[in-house]
């Protein structure tokens, strides 16, 4: 049931993500709905979808796991180092700075470079369906960014907002590390 339900929450989930890349249906929902009703439909809709993730996976894990490969033991140093990355063009996504300029999409750029990490180092078939799912959905949102045109923000003058993006990339990769993973997800990250 576990897995069935990660599979519900991964199609709702992307099917939301989707959407707004269709500019065209999405204006139009916005036209309909108007734009505070449509944020908020569009966020109810995704928190719902990652729920879904979020308890199906969960259940999977622990009633239903399958193993598809093995990866080798070295792919989790791999994973722990993409995933200082992955925290530093979050950081990004939020913070003017040369990193995001240079990096044009790094909220796309963080769900690449997580999904990527986890793939290598997961070799189950919940943990291929959700992170492949989401570095497809990354690769093609950013496609479709840039196909699109959508405006990217220019580099602020000086570099003291680089600086923030990297210690607040520090501060998320190290709380992440030490307390979201082994308590949320169960699997810790650092000394083991």
């Amino acid at each position: 049931m576990g897995l069935a339900v990660l599979v519900l929450g991964l199609a709702v989930f992307l099917a939301t993500h989707l959407f707004v890349t269709r500019r065209d249906a999405r204006a139009a929902a916005i036209a309909r709905l108007g734009l505070t009703t449509y944020r908020i439909a569009f966020a109810l809709v995704s928190i719902a979808g990652l729920a879904l993730i979020v308890w199906g996976y969960g259940h999977y894990r622990v009633h239903e796991w399958i193993g598809v490969w093995t990866p080798p033991a070295f792919m989790r140093h791999v994973t722990i180092g993409l995933m200082l990355i992955a925290a530093l063009l979050l950081a990004a996504a939020f913070i003017p700075s040369h990193i995001k300029a240079r990096t044009k999409y790094p909220m796309l750029a963080a769900v690449k470079t997580w999904a990527l990490a986890h793939l290598l180092s997961n070799g189950d078939l919940g943990s291929i369906l959700t992170f492949g799912t989401f570095l497809g959905w990354a690769v093609y949102a950013f496609i479709a960014a840039k196909r699109r045109g959508d405006l990217v923000t220019p580099a602020p003058a000086g570099w003291t907002n680089d600086l923030i993006v990297v210690a607040v990339g520090i501060v998320i990769y190290l709380a992440v590390g030490f307390v979201f993973h082994p308590v949320v997800i169960g699997v810790p990250v650092f000394g083991r």
